[in-house]
């Protein structure tokens, strides 16, 4: 039985007032091992991404199976108000699985997907929406840049450079030399030596970016997200490519660029936290302006040819290497 009416239903149309969502997927089983000092690394994570993020952000925080300590602690941060929108899970579904589905509830037209270990700096978002704003064609981009991921799923890039639509250069940029190192270190890959290595730098309208990304952290399209990544789940716990086909592909099926800020405005911790992390990011202060979002008109979806990507893929592969530098950059 019903009686009167829903008096939602003379409200109208809901008004967005974000215009970026952060997704965060957390998987935390126990405080021992590897996973030790995680709960420290995340509580430092998460606290650099409140008090980074303007108001016209929101985040959405996935429990993916974490054990109840970590599971309490998002609570609070739910009931605390800091943090909007966050989903639980029982038992660990996959990370990338728990991704992609807190990802397409997002109404946000763009959307960070990160990984829990990472610390954020005060302007990446302002940083982010600047090259979303200033670049024709971008599809992602990532607060961390990466140095030698410029033919890393960057096909769509590779070919407006080879056809003038993009300005490059390979560039010193000394500026990035320690936080580079920290990024190296946090992989457990080799140190550079010195900061003279060369950086591949893309420039539209008075604004630099690098070309290419990791994808420890990076900011998607969401139209991408609906019509390029697979519909099917990946029953992948982690790694294995899963984010390589859900989401290094689908930037460069789309057509877009993969592009990452010029500077450092994040940076990936590891399992393991150090002292000036936690320094760092009680440093950011939460007084950040709205963001003002400009993109290119939606997204035109065509049915990827494979043997067409494929076939661009190794004649761009063969005719890139030429523009490379003949050192070791």
């Amino acid at each position: 039985m019903r009686t009167g009416i829903n008096p939602q239903k003379a409200e109208g149309l809901l008004e967005l007032t974000t215009n970026h969502r952060i997704v965060m997927v957390v998987f935390i089983p126990e405080l021992k091992g590897y996973y030790s000092d995680m709960f420290e690394v995340i509580k430092v994570s998460i606290s650099s991404l409140i008090n980074s993020i303007p108001r016209t952000s929101a985040i959405t925080i996935v429990d993916n199976g974490s054990c109840g300590v970590t599971t309490d602690y998002i609570m609070s941060l739910y009931k605390e108000g800091v943090v909007d929108t966050i989903q639980m899970h029982k038992e660990n579904i996959g990370k990338i699985d728990a991704l992609m589905g807190a990802a397409r509830t997002a109404r946000e037209p763009i959307i960070t997907l990160t990984d829990c270990d990472i610390l954020f700096k005060k302007e990446w978002v302002m940083e982010t929406i600047k090259i979303f704003n200033s670049f024709q064609n971008v599809g992602s981009v990532s607060p961390i840049p990466v140095r030698r991921s410029v033919t890393y799923y960057t096909f769509s890039g590779q070919e407006a450079i080879l056809r003038k639509k993009l300005k490059f250069s390979f560039t010193e940029i000394p500026e990035n030399f320690e936080d580079y190192n920290r990024f190296l270190q946090s992989i457990n890959w080799d140190l550079e030596k010195s900061n003279k290595f060369l950086w591949p730098v893309v420039e539209e309208n008075g604004n630099c970016a690098i070309m290419g990304s990791d994808h420890q952290v990076l900011t998607i399209r969401r139209d991408i997200l609906f019509k390029y990544t697979p519909h099917n789940p990946s029953f992948t716990k982690v790694g294995k490519e899963s984010e390589r086909e859900y989401v290094d592909l689908a930037v460069d099926l789309s057509g877009k660029l993969r592009l990452s800020t010029y500077n450092y405005f994040a940076i990936h911790m590891g399992n393991k936290l150090e002292d000036w992390m936690r320094v760092s990011a009680n440093e950011i202060s939460n007084k950040n302006p709205a963001y003002e979002l400009k993109l290119n008109p939606e997204i035109e979806y065509i049915k990827p040819n494979q043997f067409y990507y494929k076939l661009k893929k190794m004649i761009l592969k063969r005719i890139f290497k030429f523009i490379l530098p003949q050192k070791d950059y």
